[in-house]
């Protein structure tokens, strides 16, 4: 019997000739609800159903006919696949937890764009790297776009110390091994020398870790700072920092082909909205403590709390016009010319004076002879 054979008598029996359909955590992931290690998780704790059984194990496969709850809840429909732009910058990890406590892409996104969904990396950027970074809701999705296989091209922009020319370069096209590492060629253009510095512009089609800059140490730089610029069609473009965009699903359908949309299994034509589980979970009105009386009406949690209209330097300003004996001062601003003829701009504090005290300083005689230019008394009044 040959080895093919054997293969296929051990191999388990579909049941009643149905598709085994996919793992039950993925499944959970993609409708939005949690990534593939929560779902593990929640299963391990007996949060997960499929047909009102409770899961043990998360090697299960569901399909469209299972009935999936968590918590009680039913899971909501799977949720449109969607990409997004976003402008990573310096001092930033790209994951989801560090043990070293610094902070994370993700922690940026929460308190910058908390309308956004539960996004997940293709591929990584390293903590002092900057600039392109693709997020998207659908795993299936990022883990093809990060793939070799898929031969999308990243550009970066490289600041290096140190000299080189543009034939030491051209010597990457054909590849290197370093350490016993095997890099596949790279595309390095000399743009501009400033000064100990050299600005390079360089792709890659695999993007190992820290490849870029082990392969320039090689040629005797180092590197300084990194932005990545683009990857495969998509370019970072005048996308500011920190700044998060959304292709539109037009633009995503023509940019990735049928061919990579059919290997990651996305969906285009699902519905935007949250998980039908997610909905539920905000307790019924009855439930709710009322709002007290008198009081605002309450912000939408998807936008941040307005800030003072008024900057700190004006703030500080109003602090300092304020004399010992808490009267206000104004500002007076006027020009004056310089020995040279030019004009220099004068500031001035003036007090306040309110208009009650004004009367009373000018009735009394010695403010009013003084205000009139007559000389002070002497000795007093007789």
């Amino acid at each position: 019997m040959h080895s093919k054979e054997r293969n296929r008598q051990r191999r388990p029996p579909r049941t009643g000739g149905k598709s085994p359909g996919e793992r039950i955590a993925k499944v959970m992931a993609r409708a939005g609800l949690c990534s593939r290690r929560d779902a593990e998780a929640w299963i391990a704790e007996g949060r997960v159903t499929v047909n009102g059984k409770p899961l043990t194990s998360p090697a299960v496969n569901v399909g469209p006919q299972d009935e999936i709850q968590i918590d009680g809840l039913p899971l909501g429909s799977r949720q449109r696949t969607r990409l997004f732009l976003f402008h990573k910058p310096r001092g930033l990890v790209t994951t989801n937890k560090d043990p070293q406590g610094r902070l994370t892409i993700f922690d940026a996104l929460r308190e910058c764009h908390p309308e956004a969904p539960r996004l997940v990396s293709v591929g990584r950027l390293d903590i002092n790297t900057e600039g392109l970074l693709l997020l998207t809701n659908d795993g299936g999705l990022a883990r093809v776009l990060e793939l070799p296989a898929t031969g999308w091209l990243r550009r970066y922009r490289v600041r290096a110390n140190g000299i080189i020319d543009q034939l030491s370069l051209d010597r990457l096209t054909s590849g290197l091994t370093l350490d016993g590492i095997r890099y596949a060629g790279i595309d390095a253009k000399l743009d501009r020398v400033q000064g100990a510095n050299c600005w390079l512009t360089v792709g890659l089609r695999e993007g190992k870790n820290r490849e870029i800059k082990r392969v320039l140490v090689h040629l005797g730089l180092s590197v300084n700072r990194l932005i990545r610029i683009s990857f495969g069609p998509f370019q970072l473009g005048d996308l500011p920092e920190g700044g998060l965009e959304e292709v539109r699903t037009r633009i995503l359908r023509d940019q990735l082909g049928p061919s990579l949309l059919q290997e990651a299994s996305a969906d285009l034509d699902a519905p935007l909205e949250l998980p039908h589980a997610a909905k539920q979970e905000r307790p019924p009105a009855a439930a709710r403590s009322p709002r007290p009386r008198n009081t605002e009406p309450q912000k939408p949690q998807g936008r941040p709390a307005p800030r003072p209209h008024k900057h700190v330097r004006v703030l500080r300003a109003e602090a300092e016009n304020r004399n010992a004996d808490g009267a206000r001062q104004r500002i007076e601003r006027g020009e004056t010319a310089d020995r040279k003829g030019r004009v220099v701009a004068v500031e001035r504090r003036v007090a306040v004076v309110p208009k009650r005290k004004e009367r009373a300083r000018k009735a009394h005689p010695y403010h009013a002879s003084k205000d009139r230019g007559a000389p002070r008394p002497r000795g007093g009044t007789r």
